[in-house]
């Protein structure tokens, strides 16, 4: 392997180096027969390092893996025997995908579903200064001119907005439960003094 250009080291150390761990759990899962995983990574670097530009690389993890997953192939077409378990293993080199599976795209839509729920319940004005700022992105300037308010009311719209959803985010959208029992709210005792003096 020839030694890269200073300008290639480092974008092997910025962008392909700090995916090198998911690389090799990736690889340790799959049932890939006679491959060492430190090999398949060696020879995924010194391919990255002789490649002649990396300019046309927009996504250097699925890039890096795609590699491995070349490398993977070529040593086993080039294996005298293939075993019969290294058809399943090529099915296994699937690439792990960036984009978020099902269950966290349900679970984000449920989010947000509540989260548009409890701004529905937010006081009239803080609702409409959050939405203005975090939805429209209006700044607070635009916001106060268009509520007809000063800059100073719209910025307590907007804290007294987030503090309120903070609260209910954190409860579940519950209200919070007290962490004791208020005086007041204790059933009172008939055999304490004070109610045997009203009875």
């Amino acid at each position: 392997m020839s030694v890269p250009s200073h300008h290639r080291a480092q974008w092997l150390a910025r962008f392909i180096l700090p995916h090198e761990g998911e690389l090799r759990a990736w690889l340790a899962r799959r049932p890939l027969v006679g491959l060492d995983i430190d090999d398949v990574v060696q020879e995924s670097y010194a391919i990255l390092a002789g490649l002649a530009a990396v300019d046309h690389i927009r996504n250097p993890r699925t890039y890096l893996f795609e590699v491995a997953k070349s490398v993977c192939l070529q040593a086993l077409r080039r294996s005298q025997v293939v075993p019969f378990g290294a058809l399943t293993d090529i099915e296994a080199l699937e690439i792990p995908c960036d984009a978020p599976g099902p269950e966290a795209v349900a679970a984000g839509r449920q989010e947000l579903e509540q989260v548009a729920v409890l701004i529905a319940t937010l006081p009239p004005k803080c609702r409409e200064a959050i939405l203005l700022r975090k939805v429209h992105q209006l700044p607070q300037r635009q916001i106060a001119e268009r509520m007809g308010i000063s800059e100073s009311t719209v910025e307590k719209h907007i804290g007294k907005a987030l503090r309120l959803l903070g609260s209910a985010i954190g409860y579940g959208g519950n209200p919070p439960l007290s962490a004791s029992i208020s005086r007041d709210s204790r059933p009172a005792r008939t055999d304490a003094p004070e109610n045997r003096l009203r009875n």
